[in-house]
């Protein structure tokens, strides 16, 4: 007898039900069913549902929440991930690596469009890096150098995992009620929480090591293009910061506000659903801890992701 059961979207039997990816997938078959149709700021018009259950994925044992059932852009996960944790504003440094994620909010034409026409052609204002290690600082331009400046939030919550990880306020906020009309545009991501797990085996030479969990609000998911990227991009995070403070990955959470689907993505999503998730990859770092020296340090080269062997890719178009 076969572990199986029915696939509610498409009929199909479900030959590993309790893979995570079946979360997501049925997210946007509830979506497409039972959400509104709501009009939005790109004119393309969405699908949406308010306050999905959590989706939670596993990090143990090197996993890497990396979705399957189409191939996930995961050099530009990692490049722009860093790009957060460099604080940088610039959408250039990421177009210069073939990364386009951020040019149509970086274009002239947008920047005028949103009141922002007096910034050169990738200057985003204080987008998610800059709030994570400059919050509070005041904005100029993406050429500033911010050093010293603000609060380094990411710097504080790796050191309260390390040095106080009951503490209840480990928080990483990208929401800036301040600078939210400076920037090209509000941070879709919001906030993250982490939280870790104390050993239960507190015996003298017990090699247990504390779990490190991470939770992220986000107000506004694209569930086609957007939430894939999201959720690899956390889950990156998360990792990385269990490497610096000596904890083991453990959980991903993901919570979101307003989780919609393109009109125009609909079709393409219907391909999706009709796929089976295979298994997630996992990840290694190619350096040690010394050697990459602090959240700072990590190159793109640092991140071995393996054996991750998605369904073919479907192309959707991004609305700006």
């Amino acid at each position: 007898m076969t572990n199986a059961t029915t696939n509610g979207s498409n009929g199909k039997e479900r030959s590993n039900p309790d893979h995570e990816e079946y979360q997501y997938l049925d997210l946007i078959s509830r979506i497409i069913s039972t959400g509104q149709s709501r009009p939005d700021r790109t004119g393309t018009g969405t699908i949406a549902l308010f306050a999905p259950p959590s989706l939670r994925f596993s990090l143990s044992n090197n996993i890497l929440p990396l979705l399957t059932t189409k191939r996930v852009f995961l050099r530009g996960v990692i490049a722009e991930l860093l790009w957060f944790i460099k604080g940088s504003t610039d959408a250039n440094l990421l177009s210069d690596q073939g990364v386009n994620i951020w040019d149509g909010n970086g274009s002239k034409e947008f920047l005028e469009k949103v009141g922002l026409g007096h910034r050169r052609k990738g200057d985003l204002g204080p987008v998610y890096g800059f709030q994570w290690r400059h919050f509070g600082a005041t904005y100029t331009d993406a050429d500033q150098d911010y050093k010293g400046k603000g609060v380094d939030q990411l710097q504080e919550c790796i050191w309260k995992i390390k040095n106080n990880p009951t503490d209840r306020r480990i928080i990483l906020s990208a929401w800036n009620p301040k600078d939210l009309s400076l920037m090209a545009l509000p941070p879709c991501h919001m906030f993250c929480q982490f939280f870790v797990t104390l050993p239960s085996d507190t015996s003298e030479g017990s090699q247990e090591k504390p779990k490190l969990s991470c939770l992220m609000y986000q107000r506004s998911c694209d569930l086609g293009l957007g939430i894939p990227f999201n959720i690899a991009s956390y889950s990156l995070l998360t990792h990385m910061i269990a490497l610096m403070t000596d904890t083991e990955p453990h959980e991903f959470i993901l919570q979101m506000g307003d989780a919609h689907v393109y009109k125009d993505h609909v079709e393409p999503l219907q391909t999706q659903l009709q796929r089976e998730p295979r298994d997630f990859p996992s990840l290694k770092f190619n350096r040690s801890k010394q050697d990459i020296g602090d959240i700072d340090g990590f190159k793109v080269e640092d991140f071995i992701v393996e054996n991750y062997k998605p369904c073919g890719k479907i192309e959707m178009k991004m609305s700006a």
